[in-house]
């Protein structure tokens, strides 16, 4: 086990500085927000679900890592950047001295994170997924303050974003199921249409939970859906 903690690379400047960089890119483009708003919640989350389901610190950890350095690919191109960030991820950490063994598990959660190649191939992998795709919430579009729901968003990814007026995940009392649990504005956005853009993405997060020996639960309105 390495002495680079998530607090390190939380710190690091290089680390700092493509995240900024990936999220400005982004923005250029017209997406949600991926900022350190993003990045540490995704972090938080992975860290909290290993930790709820016993597995060690140290793992926990490394989820904490993967979920703060996942995105910064993005500075690069949005096409690919998950096995880019993946490997600037290797690049930063070999650097840095840490184990072989500790990167493989980072990177391999990085480049499988992305839809349409994401897979958990490890407990690490599972967890940042269903981070990442459980980051549901209205403060993700841009700019914050929108004006009327009828004059904005004509872009169905925001639109759903926006819709969002609540979001929260938790698992059982027994821990056997995590949930995420949102509120949707329904003059903004339907459920069916949040369907259409999430459907894809709670099937990765069912196949993750899986992988971690639980089951995936999604709640709209207070209704079970999955």
């Amino acid at each position: 086990m390495s002495n680079i903690t998530y607090r390190y690379i939380k710190q690091n400047s290089d680390v700092q500085t493509y995240i900024k960089h990936a999220d400005k890119a982004l923005e250029s483009r017209g997406y949600t927000e991926h900022s350190n708003a993003h990045v540490e919640k995704t972090a938080e989350t992975a860290y909290n679900i290993l930790q709820t389901l016993k597995f060690s610190e140290r793992e926990c950890e490394l989820a904490q890592i993967a979920g703060y350095m996942h995105d910064i690919g993005n500075c690069v191109n949005r096409s690919n950047h998950a096995e880019t960030g993946a490997m600037m991820a290797f690049n930063l950490l070999s650097r840095l001295a840490m184990p072989a063994e500790e990167i493989a598990v980072i990177i391999s959660a990085i480049g499988n994170h992305d839809e349409l190649t994401a897979a958990p191939v490890n407990p690490v992998a599972a967890a940042l997924i269903l981070a990442d795709k459980m980051d549901v919430r209205r403060s993700r579009v841009r700019p914050p303050n929108r004006p009327a729901p009828s004059e904005f968003i004509r872009d169905v990814h925001d639109r759903v974003n926006y819709a969002c007026v609540q979001s929260r995940y938790y698992f059982s009392e027994d821990k056997s199921e995590l949930f995420l649990d949102l509120i949707i504005d329904l003059e903004i956005s339907s459920i069916m249409e949040y369907f259409e853009i999430f459907l894809h993405r709670m099937s990765l997060c069912r196949l993750s939970a899986e992988t971690l020996g639980i089951k995936f639960r999604l709640v709209i309105n207070n209704s079970k859906i999955v």
